[in-house]
């Protein structure tokens, strides 16, 4: 039976009952002016209940100030300490910001004048590991009990770190001196400096829930394991394992066969949780396992890969699980938090799950029981012709709501502005092979062509930005990319991995017609979506895109959208009462970005039209967040890192 319909092989009766005995506190949410959680709340929502700021008075947004990270004292001139992109959202709760910078410091910061009140170095670039893109981190997060107020990191390199909120001191009784070394307690021998940690902790019922980092470019399966871990939030003792990959005795273990279990790693939650604190419920979007895009050695479903799972928070067990991509070869792995928000559909009201991916799909599930709200179905999907590979026969198809990307390629969906470059484009992609939504990967030729045009690609569809949700209304706001990438496979150097096949070069950015985009646009995209009819609102490009192009500027074409999806930029959203705001660096079509294509927009929640488009002076790597302070709202936006200087920018009305 796949997994479409485990949500019943998942559900038992004890559990719930189990989750719904303790009354807990209610989420943040709709009425507050604060923002206390990484996604706005618990829920992940990512709404700001504010209307201070509107579609007629947007335009007069104004930065107000600037607050500029520490990090420069302490990378300046040392090569081996190297900041990646400023990627946090700050949190604000009890009248202070509180935010983490690339190289993994906390500070918390005046949310008024953007004056620093404290920083805390955990000084975690003196420990092995956390390399990869440089240094970088996405947020904190918050708990109290009374007047013990506390701020938690898990950092890149495996520290979770407690700090007193009000002074940035350590909290001398959890763990060993205020911090817990995460690099144990897996229950398998690892290489510690491949794993590590970016994502704020989710905390529900006392408990610290953390994912973790893993290579994603593995060389060898053994990478360490993906497993979720809870803590106690007071002392920092660990109270669970949840086993990502299910070990000998437990439920799914059979999907990995031949004992692919014992030593394959990753299937990891690398990104944001969401949890629910009345049903004292965790919900984990997990990842691929290694490698992503060949697992000849890992046949099966591969349970609990590219899956929702829902856990008892307290206990660590599994309530329910869905798996979007059963035997996963895409690295469509689950990018951002599920969403929760109470629906209506025909009627009934709902506690509802919607997770956005890199598929395109938006699954909308009960988060109580896992059910699908609209029928998910099983249809049958390409096999795959590469030696040792078993594909899945069938994958998930979501009925409602309508994909809001394009999904597969087909020569009908190749750029043709001019009848040249649509000759450019059906020459580039007779290299390769095209196909619908799951076409697996294929064998890269001796001319160091082939392999499978993959679209969405491995970046592109949602990301980790995420969605927002106006829960007033059940209308969620998702920005995607139509961005294809190359699925192609190479024997690897056996002295260097023990993989059949991996994946090979041009995968992300292959050399495209003129240098511009495969495909017709729009290459990015804002969608509106109903969660209470399963219906697209509106869509609207993201973006000018390439329209001044030696090849197009002749054509005045109107914004043809820009992918922001990458590994550069991630632009996501702040839906308020009366807009929706996103920041976005405008990539381009080599994969890069102009020094100045930084832009902050807003746009009108009931048409999709661009109410505001303002230049920042940095680029903006994060997803904004808006709050009110002494009666002010604000707009604020964590930019730059790298080769740039790293800031958070707040904007305001004058």
């Amino acid at each position: 039976m796949k997994c479409v319909s485990n949500w019943m092989m998942g559900w038992v009766g004890v559990m719930l009952v189990g989750l719904m005995a303790r009354p807990a506190p209610a989420q943040s949410g709709a009425g507050s002016t604060e923002w206390p959680v990484y996604g706005a709340d618990k829920a992940a929502t990512r709404f700001a209940p504010l209307d201070q700021i509107t579609a007629e008075n947007v335009a007069r947004l104004e930065r107000v100030w600037r607050w500029d990270s520490p990090d420069a004292a302490i990378t300046a001139g040392d090569r081996r300490r190297r900041p990646g992109n400023f990627k946090a959202t700050p949190i604000l709760v009890g009248g202070r910001l509180y935010i983490s910078t690339p190289m993994n410091q906390v500070a918390a910061i005046h949310p008024g004048t953007g004056e620093t009140i404290w920083v805390h170095d955990p000084k975690a670039y003196e420990r092995p590991g956390g390399g990869g893109s440089g240094f970088q981190h996405r947020g904190v997060a918050y708990w109290r009990d009374g007047d013990d107020e506390r701020i938690f990191i898990a950092t890149r390199t495996r520290q979770l770190v407690a700090l007193n909120a009000r002074t940035g001191e350590p909290i001398e009784g959890f763990g060993q001196g205020g911090w817990v070394d995460l690099g144990k307690g897996l229950g398998r021998e690892i290489e510690e400096t491949q794993l590590g940690f970016s994502a704020p902790p989710m905390i529900v019922r006392d408990t610290i829930v953390l994912g973790s980092l893993t290579p994603d470019e593995a060389s060898n399966p053994d990478v360490p394991p993906g497993f979720v871990r809870g803590f106690d939030v007071r002392t920092g003792r660990p109270k669970w394992v949840f086993h990502t990959i299910p070990q000998k005795g437990e439920y799914g273990n059979e999907t990995w066969e031949g004992e692919s279990w014992k030593a394959t790693g990753a299937t990891n939650v690398w990104t944001m949780m969401s949890g629910d604190e009345e049903l004292g419920a965790v919900y984990l979007p997990t990842a691929t396992p290694a490698n992503d895009f060949y697992g000849g050695h890992r046949l099966g479903d591969n349970l609990f890969a590219e899956s929702i799972v829902c856990l008892n928070a307290e206990t660590g067990r599994r309530v329910w699980h869905f798996q979007a991509v059963h035997h996963g070869l895409w690295d469509y792995d689950f990018p951002a938090a599920p969403i929760l928000v109470d629906i209506t559909v025909e009627g009934r009201r709902i506690k509802a799950l919607a997770q956005v991916s890199k598929q395109g799909f938006t699954y909308v599930l009960n988060r109580v029981t896992g059910e699908p709200v609209w029928p998910i179905e099983e249809r049958p999907v390409p096999q795959s012709t590469v030696p040792g590979e078993r594909t899945s026969p069938t994958q998930p198809f979501p009925t409602k709501p309508p994909a809001f990307e394009r999904q597969g390629i087909t020569e009908d969906d190749l750029i043709d502005f001019t009848p040249e470059l649509r000759q450019e484009a059906l020459e580039f992609v007779s290299r390769f092979r095209l196909g619908p939504l799951f076409t697996p990967p294929a064998l890269v030729g001796e001319d160091g062509y082939g392999g499978v045009i993959q679209l969405p690609g491995a970046a592109g569809g949602a990301n980790w930005g995420s969605a927002a949700v106006d829960p007033e209304t059940g209308v969620l706001y998702v920005q995607s990319a139509t961005q294809p990438s190359v699925a192609g496979l190479v024997q690897p150097d056996p002295s260097r991995s023990s993989f059949r096949y991996r994946r090979g070069s041009h995968w992300m950015l292959p050399p495209r017609p003129s240098g511009l985009p495969l495909t017709k646009p729009p290459y990015g995209r804002v969608t509106a979506i109903d969660l209470n009819r399963g219906e697209i609102l509106w869509q609207a490009p993201h973006g000018d895109g390439p329209r001044d192009h030696p090849k197009l500027a002749h054509l005045n074409l109107p914004p043809l959208g820009a992918p922001s999806n990458t590994w550069l930029s991630n632009s996501g959203p702040v839906v308020t009462r009366t807009l929706v705001f996103y920041s976005h660096v405008e990539v381009t079509p080599d994969g890069g970005h102009s020094p100045t294509n930084w832009w902050l927009y807003a746009y009108d929640k009931k048409t999709g039209d661009v109410r505001l488009k303002q230049r920042l002076e940095l680029p903006p790597f994060a997803v904004p967040m808006s709050y009110i302070f002494e009666g002010r709202q604000y707009l604020v936006v964590a930019a730059g890192g790298g080769a740039q200087p790293a800031a958070v920018l707040a904007y305001a009305l004058p």
